[in-house]
């Protein structure tokens, strides 16, 4: 450095002078604009695709809208959502989407955890069994329903065909057919995709337990109920956290799946409430009522996700 340089820093405070001839407070001003103008497009993008519908769901909820067209849209308040509390076919379509969403979510969460311990084991082909393992969750959902709406086909299903060959059964029986197992069947059908992902969540899990943990309570003498419960639960917690809630989650609003397989039949028997939102919705063209119905699945959703992390949160501190 020049004795000139020297003095030139010596009298900005010891700091050396920028070489582009901009201060630190003017470059991040650039930096900023540039930021900005970068993000613009995702932001738009943000608004337009997610929060306008957002707000517009919401607004159109509180006024009375029975056509996609329709001009004269007065303001009703809150009268779509005390329609929508006290329908009866609210009610039994909730019944069922709770139904499905507790037992979906602990089958998966059972048989994931089965096959999570499985795929930790210590095999020569493990890798090949992993990517196995994950080819249901990879089948796309209107794939997957067709697939099992073949299988549980009343006349030339392979379900009915396994079973009358084993002699469970003495006839065909129309599993989709029947209210009483139609909602069952959908149920096998969205276990059988999404125990896949449940059990890599729960894997990562597993493996990260240390080695060491197990050793301890191998000397201890330890069997394995007490290690599961002493060792892996408490470190399978959070990862068990994330599965309930996610799974939660999807299973409370599940679509995709009952329209491919049944249309929430028969007799609204698999009709879930996302399901009734769609058919009030575009079908009855009662868009206000519609949108009522989707924030109040909105309200569940946040309100089980709650209680689900509190319940968690206590069971961790319990078992620590």
């Amino acid at each position: 450095m020049s004795v000139a340089s020297a003095e030139r820093a010596e009298t900005s405070g010891g700091r050396p002078p920028q070489e582009d001839g901009r201060t630190p407070r003017r470059r991040k001003e650039n930096q900023g604009r540039l930021a900005f103008w970068l993000l613009l497009p995702a932001g738009v993008a943000v608004f337009g695709v997610i929060l306008y519908p957002i707000f517009r769901t919401l607004v159109i909820s509180f006024f009375e809208v029975t056509s996609a067209l329709a001009t004269d849209t007065p303001f009703i308040g809150i009268d779509n959502y005390v329609h929508v509390l006290t329908s009866a076919s609210f009610r039994e379509s909730m019944g069922r989407t709770l139904y499905f969403t507790i037992v979906s979510t602990a089958l998966e969460l059972t048989f994931g955890l089965i096959v999570a311990a499985l795929l930790n084991a210590k095999l020569r082909a493990r890798w090949l069994f992993r990517a196995i393992v994950v080819i249901p969750w990879a089948i796309p959902t209107i794939v997957n329903a067709a697939m099992w709406k073949g299988i549980f086909n009343a006349q030339y299903g392979s379900l009915n065909a396994v079973l009358a060959q084993l002699g469970i059964i003495n006839e065909y029986q129309a599993w989709l057919g029947d209210p009483a197992t139609a909602l069952n069947m959908v149920i096998l059908a969205d276990v059988w995709k999404t125990t896949p992902l449940v059990a890599f969540f729960l894997l990562a899990g597993l493996t990260s337990i240390p080695s060491e943990l197990y050793e301890a309570a191998k000397l201890d003498r330890a069997r394995w109920p007490r290690i599961f419960r002493s060792v892996v639960l408490p470190m399978l917690v959070p990862s068990i956290s994330i599965v309930l809630v996610l799974r939660t989650v999807e299973a409370f609003k599940v679509f995709d799946i009952i329209y491919a397989m049944t249309r929430g039949g028969p007799a609204n028997g698999t009709q879930t409430v996302a399901y009734y939102a769609y058919t009030t919705a575009f079908s009855d063209q009662d868009f206000g009522v519609g949108s009522a119905l989707s924030y109040i699945i909105v309200v569940v959703i946040l309100a089980l996700s709650a209680i689900y992390l509190r319940l968690l949160r206590r069971s961790e501190m319990s078992l620590l």
